[in-house]
């Protein structure tokens, strides 16, 4: 694991006005029915419908394949996987602040294995911004964007749940997807903004009340990596860190 002398924090307060911000996510191809209590990883490898990223002024990119008439649907190919990956990388070179929820389990991984190049998806996923990541290593457990975007005061709202993307897709419904990924990655930057605003996490558990969790600054997954671990010891099962990273093979 590469080591630095201090952590790389991302403070919005403390940055200039021409620094940017850009939240990125993807939408899977592949139907998949899960069990109760089954990890979606272990269906992998995954193809992609379906990208995009949307930056903190609102402008909005996908990347999709097209047939010959101009037509969105397909999957994502080598070529344009490995597009969307150098430029997340080139974003990160130029001092954006490149984040996705849950992004270093999955998103980053997938595009990675879908350009056959594990390598930049590595250097991608070290310098990410993965605030779910963040939270995973301060309490020990995972939080849905949902339940955070609804425990801040999100006012958009997920279109639908993404295990129902990739039927959409499936049924042509190629447009309601592209929606549904561009509204993810708004929820995403709103979320990621009003946490470095209020510098906390804030989420509607499963008992349906509120609950919260202090976060002075978002840490890049290099730098979540170092924080202490939880105590877990309330838990029957609990999670381990290795479950998001571990492809990454530190």
């Amino acid at each position: 694991m590469a080591t630095h002398s201090e952590p790389t924090l991302f403070d919005l307060s403390r940055t200039s006005p021409t620094s940017a911000r850009v939240c990125f996510d993807i939408e899977i191809a592949n139907i998949v029915e899960l069990k109760p209590g089954e990890d979606l990883d272990t269906y992998g490898p995954f193809d992609i419908a379906c990208s995009a990223a949307v930056d903190d002024r609102g402008t909005t990119r996908h990347w999709v394949s097209k047939d010959a008439n101009g037509n969105p649907g397909g999957t994502l190919d080598r070529v344009q996987a490995h597009e969307m990956l150098t430029w997340l990388r080139d974003q990160q070179r130029a001092g954006v602040q490149v984040c996705a929820w849950n992004g270093l389990s999955f998103d980053v991984r997938w595009i990675g294995h879908v350009a056959d190049d594990m390598r930049l998806a590595k250097e991608v996923a070290l310098d990410l911004y993965d605030p779910m990541f963040q939270f995973m290593c301060q309490r020990g457990f995972p939080v849905a964007l949902a339940n955070v975007a609804e425990g801040l005061g999100i006012r958009e709202t997920k279109l639908m749940t993404g295990d129902q993307a990739p039927i959409e897709w499936a049924r042509g419904n190629q447009q309601l997807v592209l929606d549904y990924v561009a509204s993810d990655c708004r929820i995403t930057e709103c979320v990621v903004a009003r946490i470095v605003e209020q510098h906390e996490i804030r989420w509607k558990t499963k008992k349906g009340t509120m609950s919260r969790e202090p976060m002075p600054a978002l840490r890049r997954v290099r730098d979540a990596l170092k924080l202490p671990l939880p105590d877990t010891s309330w838990m029957s099962e609990p999670l381990r860190r290795e479950k998001f990273y571990g492809w990454l093979e530190l």
